[in-house]
């Protein structure tokens, strides 16, 4: 092709070639302000996903939720403990006023000693409710302890590091029972304890 007409070519299609060379610039502008916006619009959906769990988090923490089997059970230890500590209370103080009307009333013979005896022993069986109700106090506590952990890992920081925590550590296994409470004293035991 001769010089001549491909400047006359390039004359003729420079007008078009800048139009479409304007259109394309403008298009990528506009791509690129698109693309922008949506990178925007996904960092926001982020930070707004982000705020609405810290805030279902919050609530979570601030709510009595339903709590798992264990600590629903916490009420109910609690519960087994203030019976306990009734009962127990009830036959100490029955057994002890039996042995001041002996005390006071009665002649001092064997069979008399031999009911004595038999008060005496029920008062060493009423105080083992010490050992059931320790056994379901740390029990219940454990249980608020765990979920005091599963509250903090959900929301970290909400209980400062430096506040005061209650460790219980027990030193006999816990009862598996849930609310009976028995003596937990055979006679052999409480012979011996007043045997000396």
């Amino acid at each position: 092709m001769p010089p001549e007409t491909a400047e006359t070519i390039r004359t003729a299609l420079a007008p078009d070639f800048a139009a479409l060379r304007a259109f394309m610039d403008r298009r990528i502008a506009e791509l690129s302000a698109e693309v922008a916006a949506s990178v925007q619009l996904l960092g926001m959906s982020e930070e707004n996903l982000a705020a609405r769990i810290t805030e279902v988090q919050a609530q979570i923490a601030r709510l009595i939720a339903i709590p798992a089997s264990g600590a629903r059970n916490s009420g109910l230890e609690l519960e087994a403990v203030v019976q306990a500590t009734e009962t127990a209370a009830e036959t100490i103080l029955e057994a002890a006023e039996a042995i001041q009307s002996w005390l006071d009333d009665a002649p001092q013979d064997a069979a008399s000693l031999a009911v004595l005896t038999e008060r005496v022993n029920a008062i060493f069986q009423a105080c083992s409710f010490q050992d059931l109700t320790g056994q379901r106090i740390r029990r219940a506590i454990r249980q608020l302890q765990q979920v005091e952990t599963i509250l903090d890992g959900l929301v970290p920081g909400l209980v400062p590091a430096d506040a005061p925590r209650l460790e219980v550590h027990g030193a006999a296994p816990t009862i598996a029972d849930p609310a009976t409470a028995g003596p937990d004293l055979a006679q052999a035991e409480i012979d011996r304890l007043l045997n000396g």
